[in-house]
């Protein structure tokens, strides 16, 4: 299955147009083997699907519904167009056709409007531009690595704390990536640490996950900081654990938040940024690109060039040097790890190609020796390919998705 949309408000003609959209192509169907009423095939809304499937699986496709009883209700509506104009025929008439740039523009002005009124409107006025630029070439990956690499480790399995606090809740995904990389994942709450029921002594790798930790209110990464700052005992653990030279962390999304605001114990990471709300003054669910630079973060190990689409999902993900860090000792000491790419590969302040508005695209940055790295992004959420919700035709086709090799630099670390 390379599409699916369910029918459903607007019926049959708006499930194909939002496909269309979906996929910036035009489409042809025919709809003679649907019924006797043009206006009641196209504008239904009782229970349907489409699905889009190659020519070379449609067959077998058809099949498999035949088989689960549901051939009298499967059809073929037509094909996928090497131009922008979508059209629907009956009877051997064109009922209806037009360019799919010109039908977005109709579907989107609205929501653009309440955009521009509700949130920063000079991010809804770029988005709204984007969206319409039939010129745009789209997400494009550039993959430096085998994303089939399997390091050779030996067949212990390390333990790492998955650190959650409350509200989080990346931690299963995180959990399962590291899993099925060869450590022991062991779940760890901060009040298994501040009750004593656990420390950090037997790990040799920490996570601080995202994903609403307090309910993501203002400032939830900072609260869960200064739950280890302002705990004497805690913090000289977390001391500990970061001066340790055979450890690695990684911090990612409220997790980058929070480890980024202990940097007064993380040997090496004076020069990082603060983060703060995002540009657009909203919470932002996305699929981007971004790019793997140079640095010598351990888990980035060999992806250098790379660049890979990624979820981000946070309403405080913007870098500030104004109060703290410094980009221009980061970009020196090669310690910045991950920008925010546009369609042609360049680093990019454009909304929502940049979802928060950090200067210079930056979105993740390492110490000086590499061993703890912090990221915005959630690499966790495509450790596997079937969890990309796009991905180019040929590129990490196998079980292996375009973050999973991060995940194995951490155990080849730890050997």
């Amino acid at each position: 299955v390379m599409a699916y949309h369910d029918r459903s408000d607007g019926g049959l003609f708006v499930t194909l147009a939002e496909m269309a959209f979906g996929g910036r192509r035009g489409f042809s169907a025919c709809l003679d083997a649907l019924g006797d009423d043009v206006l009641s095939i196209l504008f239904s809304e009782e229970l349907g699907a489409v699905l889009q499937v190659s020519d070379e699986k449609r067959r077998q496709v058809v099949a498999v519904l035949e088989k689960a009883g549901l051939g009298a209700c499967t059809h073929v509506l037509g094909a996928v167009v090497d131009n922008n104009r979508i059209e629907y025929n009956y009877a051997s008439t064109c009922v209806f056709a037009e360019d799919v740039f010109v039908l977005m523009r109709v579907w989107t002005e609205l929501t653009f409007h309440m955009q521009r009124l509700r949130d920063n409107p000079d991010c809804a006025l770029s988005e709204h531009r984007l969206l319409h630029n039939k010129h745009e070439p789209g997400l494009s990956f550039r993959v430096t690595y085998d994303p089939a690499y399997g390091p050779t480790v030996s067949s212990t399995r390390p333990q790492i704390a998955i650190l959650r606090e409350q509200g989080v809740n990346g931690h299963v995904e995180m959990a399962a990536a590291f899993d099925l990389s060869g450590f022991k994942s062991c779940d760890v709450h901060m009040t298994d640490l501040i009750g004593g029921r656990t420390n950090l002594d037997g790990f040799c790798g920490l996570v601080a996950c995202g994903g609403f930790s307090y309910g993501d209110v203002l400032g939830a990464g900072a609260g869960w900081a200064k739950s280890i700052l302002f705990n004497q005992r805690i913090k000289d653990m977390f001391a500990e654990f970061f001066e340790r030279e055979e450890t690695f962390a990684l911090g990612v999304c409220n997790g980058c938040q929070m480890i980024s605001q202990l940097k007064e114990i993380i040997p090496g990471a004076e020069h990082w940024p603060a983060f703060v709300g995002n540009t657009s003054e909203q919470f932002e669910a996305r699929f981007v690109l971004v790019e793997v630079l140079p640095s010598p973060s351990i888990l980035l190990s060999g992806m250098v060039g790379s660049i890979l689409g990624i979820p981000v999902a946070h309403g405080e993900g913007k870098v500030d040097f104004e109060l703290t860090g410094s980009l221009e000792a980061l970009d020196r000491m090669e310690m910045a790890s991950l920008r925010y790419v546009d369609y042609e590969g360049q680093p990019t302040e454009r909304y929502p190609l940049n979802p928060n508005g950090s200067a210079g695209g930056l979105t993740g940055m390492t110490t000086t020796d590499g061993r703890v790295t912090i990221m915005m992004p959630h690499p966790e959420r495509a450790f596997r390919s079937v969890q990309l919700s796009y991905r180019p035709p040929k590129c990490f086709s196998g079980e292996e998705g375009p973050w999973m090799r991060m995940f194995q630099n951490a155990r080849e670390f730890v050997g």
